[in-house]
């Protein structure tokens, strides 16, 4: 997931209640704001104009539509809505807008600061939210299909983090660099796009390494960059790790921002444990929050954890009659799962590079 840099705020704290009506309605007014800046800056970072816009001087609206190969009067409308928002400086007397630089890393790049790829999450619930409203009448959840492009954004948001830090902050946490230049057996469950296993596979050409998911276009997608990276020692299977559990072939089974999303996720616990060898370790990275409603009410982004969960990934989980554990499943409860899965030794550590994520190290 995406490093989000602490910020101040000034809006009334969560769970302290607001004496002022008048305090009330501007802070829901600033909510409104907010959620439209969002979709702005989504709209922003989709089309390239952030990106291009990083590339030129001071132009006029006509000059970076055409930079941008995009429709002037969409790009004029779109400047508006981020100037107000302080992202672009304009000058009247050229009718130039520039990007403020000092906002520049936060919305462009291929890093894990450029937040503006994962405001497009707020889009996306956005286009899930008549399917979600059902849900909340009738039960069940939406399958995957019903959200068009999450994927890739997934992909493209979890990867620049792993680019960042997976060799060489995550991965030394497990204690397992010397084993995996020397050739071992790995396996990542609900591999996705596949890049974490591609990373790893192009790093240790030692070792062996195994994808799993159930979707086929992602399956795809993981094969296609492990053909155009010439790797050998990278496979992928369409596979519901749900389902029987593999043989003890593993010495190293990793999963990242997955577990929480899956039907039966105490089963897939288990089936991990059951596939490393002894003496195996288990790596998950999950969100870091508390199982306990009242422990997040200082997390700068729980409302955004709930929500994402609500639309999403309770909702995919809920869908295959699955426990719906949802994002904010909570370090409480992930230790006590993984442990009752079989796990004798778990440890948690955090990443200053990543204060969004929690990384558990357990041991059979």
């Amino acid at each position: 997931m995406t490093t989000i840099p602490t910020v101040a705020s000034d809006s009334t704290p969560a769970g302290v209640p607001a004496a002022d009506p008048e305090a009330v309605t501007e802070r829901l007014l600033q909510v409104l704001n907010d959620g439209a800046i969002a979709v702005l800056a989504s709209i922003g970072h989709q089309t390239g104009l952030f990106e291009t816009l990083a590339t030129l001087p001071p132009v006029t609206s006509a000059q970076l539509a055409d930079a941008a190969g995009l429709d002037e009067r969409y790009v004029r409308e779109w400047l508006g809505g981020v100037v107000t928002a302080g992202f672009v400086d304009y000058d009247p007397g050229t009718s130039g807008y520039a990007l403020r630089a000092d906002h520049a890393p936060f919305l462009t790049g291929p890093s894990a600061d450029n937040l503006a790829r994962a405001l497009q999450y707020v889009t996306l619930m956005g286009q899930t939210t008549p399917g979600i409203v059902e849900a909340f009448r009738h039960g069940g959840g939406l399958d995957y299909a019903a959200y068009p492009g999450f994927h890739d954004l997934q992909a493209s948001d979890s990867g620049a983090v792993l680019d960042a830090i997976l060799l060489d902050e995550i991965l030394p946490l497990t204690g397992e660099t010397d084993r995996l230049r020397a050739g071992i057996d790995v396996a990542d469950v609900g591999c996705g796009q596949g890049h974490a296993v591609n990373l790893l596979a192009r790093a240790f050409p030692a070792s062996r390494f195994t994808g799993f998911d159930f979707e086929p276009d992602v399956i795809a997608t993981a094969r296609a960059e492990a053909a155009a990276w010439g790797l050998t020692n990278a496979t992928f299977a369409v596979r519901d790790v749900a389902g029987e559990p593999s043989p003890a072939a593993y010495d190293l089974v990793t999963a990242f921002d997955t577990i929480h999303d899956q039907a039966r996720p105490a089963e897939v616990l288990q089936h991990i444990a059951a596939c490393l060898r002894p003496g195996g370790t288990f790596l998950m990275g999950d969100i870091d929050a508390s199982s306990r409603l009242e422990n997040n009410l200082d997390l700068p982004w729980a409302s955004f954890l709930y929500a994402i969960s609500t639309t999403h990934c309770m909702s995919v989980s809920l869908a295959q009659g699955g426990a719906g554990l949802g994002t904010v499943w909570g370090v409480e409860l992930a230790e006590q799962m993984i442990r009752e899965a079989g796990f004798g030794s778990v440890e948690r550590h955090r990443l200053a590079a990543n204060p969004f994520e929690v990384y558990v190290v357990a041991r059979r």
